[in-house]
This record gives C-alpha cells, structure tokens and sequence, in this order.
C-alpha cells in the first residue's frame, strides 16, 4: 500500500458573484510589475480574484514576495515547474534549477527554505473555477488527458505513487500541445488556462489558452490578465 500526501490537488471555486476574475501568466518574481497590471486593470481585491498559472518565483528580484502574495484573500495559485522545485529542494536537480533562476533560493537560511517548502507544497496542481458561462481549468503547462475528469480523478484518487508522478510531471513540464499545434482540446471545462511557455501574445488552441505573455522579462514581455468570464485580455 503506497502513501500518497493528503494535500488537495486539485481545488474548486464557486463563481464570483461579487466581481471579476483573472488569470496571469507566470510571475517569476515580478510582483511590483504585477501589481501594475492588477492597478491598470482597476482590479479591486475587496471583489475581484487573481488565479495564477505558478512559476511565482526565479529569474525575478522579488522572488520572497511570493509568501506574502500566496497570503492575499484574492490570490490563488496552482504549482508550477519552477515552484516543484521549491518543495523538493533537498532532492532536486540543484544544477538546473540554479541555471534556471534558482541561485536566490541558497541564500535562505535553511528555516527559511523549509517554510517556502511546505507553503509551496500546499499548492494544488489543478484549480477549477465555476463561471456563469461554464468550467474554467488552470494548471501550468498542460491537460495530459482529453477530458478534464480524468485529469481530476487521477490527481485526487492516484493508482500508485508512480502514475502520480508521472500525470503531475505532465502537468508543469509538458509543451507538446503549443509546439504541435493541437487543436482538441480538453472536455469537460469551458476553457483550460495555461502558462509556462513564454509567448509574444496569448494563443488559443482548441478550448486550451496559453498566457505566458513574459511578464517576468521586463524588456519585452508583459502581464497578460485573462478575464476568466469573458475569455479576453484585460485592457
């Protein structure tokens, strides 16, 4: 009999009958930028809620801001790639992840670490938000399966250990649908919301709509905040 973490990995939101919701792209330690966009999109956060696709924190300045942001009322955040490796620190490929904006993380003191740990590992792979117009889905990089029920039940009810791994791996790591192109979609939900590919502009496939618009590289890219009722970009 394997042990599986009792964390849920896949949460559920009542619509917002009080005010809008957004998606963002990855955050990557961009917070100040962040909020700029939230304060252009006259977000209100009496009302209004913000679900992130994960990759809170790397690359950026602000990556501790990210404890601060998971404790807002109106922020809610699946795990992403970057995110994982936080809660795995002490058995994660060190090397890549230091490559890949990880080097803020060994300045911690090791209390530290271990709080963004297992804050980190509270963070569901899946969100699921209830709309007037049907079922959104948010989860990093990709559905693996056709239908967002399977991806459900396999997340919270796992035959093994392994085949968990494996569907969450899936979850934050998997191009294949932006780099072929596919076009099926995912049943069962209105739209399924994803980041981690950075992209010039949100691209839709199927019902599948990728929003790493590269907030994070301040150069070039810019926050993409999805309106999750109408499917179109804040202004």
């Amino acid at each position: 009999m394997f042990e599986i973490s009792a964390v849920a990995r896949v949460k559920h939101f009542a619509a917002n009958t009080a005010g809008r919701d957004f998606a963002v792209g990855d955050i990557h330690g961009h917070f100040t930028r962040l909020q700029a966009a939230l304060d252009a999109a006259r977000f209100t956060p009496s009302v209004d809620r913000l679900f992130s696709v994960g990759d809170l924190i790397d690359r950026g300045p602000e990556c501790r801001a990210a404890l601060d942001w998971l404790d807002k009322p109106w922020f809610h955040a699946v795990c992403g790639n970057h995110d994982d490796y936080v809660v795995h620190f002490d058995t994660c490929a060190v090397d890549s992840w230091i490559f890949n904006g990880g080097l803020w993380f060994t300045h911690l003191s090791l209390p530290e670490q271990k709080t963004f740990a297992a804050t980190f590992a509270e963070l569901p792979i899946a969100i699921e938000v209830e709309t007037a117009q049907g079922l959104i889905g948010i989860v990093h990089a990709d559905c693996p399966f056709p239908s967002w029920a399977q991806l459900r039940n396999e997340l919270q009810s796992p035959k093994s250990s392994q085949r968990l791994m494996q569907v969450q791996n899936r979850c934050l790591w998997s191009r294949s649908r932006l780099e072929q192109r596919e076009t099926q979609g995912v049943a069962g939900l209105r739209a399924l919301v994803v980041g981690h590919s950075p992209i010039p502009v949100p691209v839709r496939l199927g019902n599948v709509i990728h929003i790493d618009t590269a907030g994070w590289r301040p150069a070039e890219g810019y926050f993409t905040l999805l309106n999750l009722e109408t499917l179109e970009p804040a202004p």
